[in-house]
Protein backbone atom coordinates (compact mmCIF):
# COMPACT_ATOMS: atom_id res chain seq x y z
CA UNK A 1 0.00 0.00 0.00
CA UNK A 2 1.31 3.45 -0.92
CA UNK A 3 2.11 6.08 2.07
CA UNK A 4 1.08 9.64 1.70
CA UNK A 5 3.50 12.43 2.10
CA UNK A 6 1.93 14.72 4.40
CA UNK A 7 2.55 18.22 3.38
CA UNK A 8 2.01 22.40 4.90
CA UNK A 9 2.00 24.76 2.23
CA UNK A 10 3.41 28.59 3.48
CA UNK A 11 3.18 31.28 0.91
CA UNK A 12 1.29 34.57 1.46
CA UNK A 13 0.19 34.62 -2.15
CA UNK A 14 -3.23 32.61 -2.42
CA UNK A 15 -2.60 31.79 -6.41
CA UNK A 16 0.65 29.67 -5.70
CA UNK A 17 -1.06 28.07 -3.27
CA UNK A 18 -4.00 27.16 -4.98
CA UNK A 19 -1.14 26.15 -8.15
CA UNK A 20 0.73 23.86 -5.44
CA UNK A 21 -2.22 22.23 -4.90
CA UNK A 22 -3.93 21.73 -8.12
CA UNK A 23 -0.22 20.36 -8.88
CA UNK A 24 -0.23 17.66 -6.22
CA UNK A 25 -3.80 16.63 -7.43
CA UNK A 26 -2.76 15.17 -10.47
CA UNK A 27 -0.20 13.31 -8.33
CA UNK A 28 -1.38 10.27 -6.32
CA UNK A 29 0.55 9.99 -2.89
CA UNK A 30 0.27 13.67 -1.70
CA UNK A 31 -1.74 15.24 0.68
CA UNK A 32 -1.89 19.11 1.48
CA UNK A 33 -3.04 19.27 5.72
CA UNK A 34 -2.41 22.41 6.02
CA UNK A 35 -1.79 26.02 4.61
CA UNK A 36 -0.44 29.48 5.67
CA UNK A 37 -0.28 32.70 4.22
CA UNK A 38 2.53 34.19 6.86
CA UNK A 39 5.48 33.34 9.05
CA UNK A 40 3.54 32.66 12.51
CA UNK A 41 1.23 30.57 10.84
CA UNK A 42 3.42 28.63 9.41
CA UNK A 43 4.76 27.46 12.50
CA UNK A 44 1.56 27.00 14.05
CA UNK A 45 0.44 24.66 11.58
CA UNK A 46 3.93 22.63 11.71
CA UNK A 47 3.14 22.45 15.47
CA UNK A 48 -0.33 21.13 14.76
CA UNK A 49 -0.07 18.97 12.05
CA UNK A 50 3.91 17.43 12.20
CA UNK A 51 3.60 17.45 8.06
CA UNK A 52 6.42 15.26 6.26
CA UNK A 53 7.20 18.08 4.30
CA UNK A 54 7.02 22.29 4.64
CA UNK A 55 6.83 24.05 1.17
CA UNK A 56 7.85 27.37 2.30
CA UNK A 57 8.28 30.99 1.00
CA UNK A 58 11.10 32.70 2.65
CA UNK A 59 9.67 36.29 1.50
CA UNK A 60 6.39 36.23 3.84
CA UNK A 61 5.17 38.98 6.11
CA UNK A 62 4.86 38.91 9.89
CA UNK A 63 8.63 37.04 11.36
CA UNK A 64 9.83 36.37 7.76
CA UNK A 65 11.21 33.15 6.20
CA UNK A 66 14.23 32.30 7.95
CA UNK A 67 12.75 32.82 11.10
CA UNK A 68 9.87 30.84 10.13
CA UNK A 69 12.36 28.08 8.85
CA UNK A 70 13.88 28.42 12.72
CA UNK A 71 10.35 27.94 14.38
CA UNK A 72 9.31 25.02 12.41
CA UNK A 73 12.23 23.18 12.88
CA UNK A 74 11.78 23.28 16.51
CA UNK A 75 8.17 23.01 16.24
CA UNK A 76 8.13 19.82 14.10
CA UNK A 77 11.69 18.49 13.99
CA UNK A 78 10.69 15.35 11.66
CA UNK A 79 9.43 17.99 9.23
CA UNK A 80 11.11 18.07 5.85
CA UNK A 81 11.66 21.87 5.01
CA UNK A 82 11.41 22.82 1.47
CA UNK A 83 12.18 26.20 0.64
CA UNK A 84 10.61 27.84 -2.78
CA UNK A 85 11.64 31.25 -3.37
CA UNK A 86 12.27 33.99 -5.86
CA UNK A 87 14.88 36.15 -3.81
CA UNK A 88 18.28 35.99 -5.29
CA UNK A 89 19.88 36.88 -2.09
CA UNK A 90 22.78 34.97 -1.28
CA UNK A 91 22.74 35.54 2.54
CA UNK A 92 19.44 34.66 2.82
CA UNK A 93 19.69 31.37 1.19
CA UNK A 94 22.40 30.71 3.54
CA UNK A 95 20.97 31.91 6.35
CA UNK A 96 17.68 29.58 5.63
CA UNK A 97 20.23 26.57 5.28
CA UNK A 98 21.55 27.04 8.73
CA UNK A 99 18.13 27.89 10.16
CA UNK A 100 17.73 24.16 9.16
CA UNK A 101 16.33 24.27 5.56
CA UNK A 102 17.08 20.98 4.03
CA UNK A 103 15.80 21.99 -0.06
CA UNK A 104 15.92 25.14 -1.74
CA UNK A 105 14.12 25.76 -5.16
CA UNK A 106 13.18 28.64 -7.54
CA UNK A 107 9.43 28.88 -7.56
CA UNK A 108 10.69 28.72 -11.88
CA UNK A 109 10.70 24.89 -10.91
CA UNK A 110 8.76 23.28 -13.24
CA UNK A 111 5.57 20.89 -11.89
CA UNK A 112 7.43 17.45 -12.29
CA UNK A 113 10.58 18.55 -10.87
CA UNK A 114 8.51 19.73 -7.75
CA UNK A 115 7.18 16.23 -7.75
CA UNK A 116 10.13 14.57 -7.52
CA UNK A 117 12.20 16.77 -4.91
CA UNK A 118 9.16 16.15 -2.46
CA UNK A 119 9.29 12.14 -2.93
CA UNK A 120 13.27 13.09 -2.19
CA UNK A 121 12.37 14.96 0.79
CA UNK A 122 9.97 11.94 2.00
CA UNK A 123 12.82 10.07 2.14
CA UNK A 124 15.33 12.46 3.86
CA UNK A 125 16.52 13.18 0.74
CA UNK A 126 17.77 16.82 -0.34
CA UNK A 127 17.59 19.00 -3.45
CA UNK A 128 19.47 21.98 -4.12
CA UNK A 129 18.65 23.74 -7.21
CA UNK A 130 22.10 24.44 -9.51
CA UNK A 131 21.09 27.89 -9.60
CA UNK A 132 20.52 28.19 -5.84
CA UNK A 133 23.43 26.21 -5.29
CA UNK A 134 25.68 28.49 -7.03
CA UNK A 135 24.40 31.63 -5.54
CA UNK A 136 25.28 30.08 -1.64
CA UNK A 137 28.51 28.93 -2.85
CA UNK A 138 29.14 32.70 -4.13
CA UNK A 139 28.44 33.90 -0.52
CA UNK A 140 30.87 31.29 0.87
CA UNK A 141 33.23 32.32 -1.14
CA UNK A 142 34.94 34.93 0.89
CA UNK A 143 38.78 35.05 2.41
CA UNK A 144 38.89 33.25 5.24
CA UNK A 145 41.67 33.48 8.21
CA UNK A 146 43.31 30.06 8.34
CA UNK A 147 42.11 27.67 11.02
CA UNK A 148 42.51 24.12 12.47
CA UNK A 149 41.32 21.26 9.73
CA UNK A 150 37.72 21.20 9.92
CA UNK A 151 37.66 18.10 8.92
CA UNK A 152 40.21 15.89 10.82
CA UNK A 153 37.98 14.05 13.12
CA UNK A 154 36.76 12.53 9.59
CA UNK A 155 37.95 9.22 7.73
CA UNK A 156 39.23 9.01 4.69
CA UNK A 157 35.93 6.86 3.73
CA UNK A 158 33.75 9.43 5.17
CA UNK A 159 35.37 12.43 3.05
CA UNK A 160 34.69 10.22 0.27
CA UNK A 161 31.18 10.07 1.32
CA UNK A 162 31.18 13.77 1.86
CA UNK A 163 32.62 14.87 -1.34
CA UNK A 164 30.18 12.83 -3.32
CA UNK A 165 27.25 14.15 -0.90
CA UNK A 166 28.57 17.96 -1.96
CA UNK A 167 28.61 16.94 -5.65
CA UNK A 168 24.84 16.17 -5.59
CA UNK A 169 24.64 12.75 -4.99
CA UNK A 170 22.14 10.93 -3.56
CA UNK A 171 22.40 7.76 -1.19
CA UNK A 172 22.46 5.27 -4.12
CA UNK A 173 24.53 7.12 -6.80
CA UNK A 174 27.02 7.64 -3.58
CA UNK A 175 27.00 3.61 -2.62
CA UNK A 176 27.84 2.60 -6.21
CA UNK A 177 30.43 5.20 -6.99
CA UNK A 178 32.11 3.61 -3.61
CA UNK A 179 31.01 0.32 -4.40
CA UNK A 180 29.67 0.15 -0.74
CA UNK A 181 25.58 -0.85 0.42
CA UNK A 182 22.77 2.57 0.64
CA UNK A 183 22.97 1.07 4.54
CA UNK A 184 26.69 1.95 4.42
CA UNK A 185 26.53 4.97 3.09
CA UNK A 186 23.46 6.21 5.61
CA UNK A 187 26.10 5.26 8.25
CA UNK A 188 29.02 7.03 7.10
CA UNK A 189 26.73 10.50 6.52
CA UNK A 190 24.94 10.15 10.57
CA UNK A 191 28.66 9.31 11.86
CA UNK A 192 30.32 12.63 9.65
CA UNK A 193 27.10 14.68 10.64
CA UNK A 194 28.05 14.50 14.13
CA UNK A 195 31.56 14.86 13.79
CA UNK A 196 30.82 18.13 11.89
CA UNK A 197 28.12 19.23 14.33
CA UNK A 198 25.14 19.47 11.52
CA UNK A 199 22.50 18.68 11.35
CA UNK A 200 21.51 17.01 8.34
CA UNK A 201 22.55 16.40 4.73
CA UNK A 202 21.94 20.15 3.40
CA UNK A 203 23.87 21.63 6.40
CA UNK A 204 27.43 19.33 5.69
CA UNK A 205 26.89 20.17 1.59
CA UNK A 206 27.19 23.77 3.19
CA UNK A 207 30.23 23.00 5.22
CA UNK A 208 31.99 21.02 2.99
CA UNK A 209 31.70 23.89 0.33
CA UNK A 210 32.26 26.53 2.97
CA UNK A 211 35.37 25.16 4.55
CA UNK A 212 37.07 24.02 1.46
CA UNK A 213 36.63 21.01 0.94
CA UNK A 214 35.19 21.22 -2.52
CA UNK A 215 37.99 23.64 -3.90
CA UNK A 216 38.91 23.29 -7.50
CA UNK A 217 35.29 21.88 -7.94
CA UNK A 218 33.69 25.06 -8.69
Amino acid sequence: METTTTLLVADDHAVVREGIRSLLRLAPGFAVVAEADDGEDAVAMARLHAPDVVLLDLMMPGIGGVAATRGIRAASPRSHIMVLTSSDDEELAFAAIEAGAQSFLPKSTRGEALLQAIRHAAVGESTLHPSIARRILNSMQRPRRPAADPFAELTERELDVLRRLAEGGSNARIAASLSISEKTVKAHLSNLMSKLRVTDRTQAVAFAWREGLMRGKE
